[in-house]
């Protein structure tokens, strides 16, 4: 079973109680829970992990570098301004797929660039947590090599 990383940046352990009309009503367990399952019901060892700290997030990125994993990343505010996640998320040699709970484009302007996203195999915005679900599938495709992600 290949094993996956699912790493979630700033804010987003308050799921459920932040902002609910922008991100809903579910919380980071309930995040947590629903990316397991769909990584078993497609063949995947999913590893869900939450971090403010922008340190802690870019040693999360070097050991998927090291290891070969592929990542799943949501990096919130991260998304925004920090190439030092960028530059350590450049060095992944597996599939990365960012994905976003709400629309970033469909926010205020800050929220349309992210730095992260031209090092990205590809990115997954706005459909709540199934964006999540997504990805996952994107990554389960990605590593069978069928070319239909």
């Amino acid at each position: 079973m290949t094993r996956v990383l699912v790493l979630n940046g700033p804010n987003l352990r308050r799921l459920g109680v932040r902002e609910p009309e922008v991100y809903g009503s579910a919380t980071f367990e309930d995040l947590t829970a629903l990316c397991r399952d769909a990584g078993r019901r497609l063949g995947l060892q999913v590893d869900v992990r939450q971090t403010d700290d922008e340190a802690e997030m870019i040693r999360w990125a070097h050991e998927a570098a090291d290891e070969r994993l592929p990542v799943v990343l949501n990096p919130a505010a991260f998304t925004h301004y920090s190439y030092a996640l960028r530059d350590a998320l450049a060095q992944l040699k597996a599939p990365l797929v960012e994905v976003h709970i709400s629309n970033p484009a469909a926010r205020e302007e800050f929220r349309h660039t992210s730095v992260v996203a031209g090092v990205a195999t590809g990115t997954i915005a706005g459909f709540g947590m199934t964006s999540y679900v997504l990805a996952l599938r994107a990554v389960a495709e990605l590593l069978a090599g069928d070319g239909t992600a």
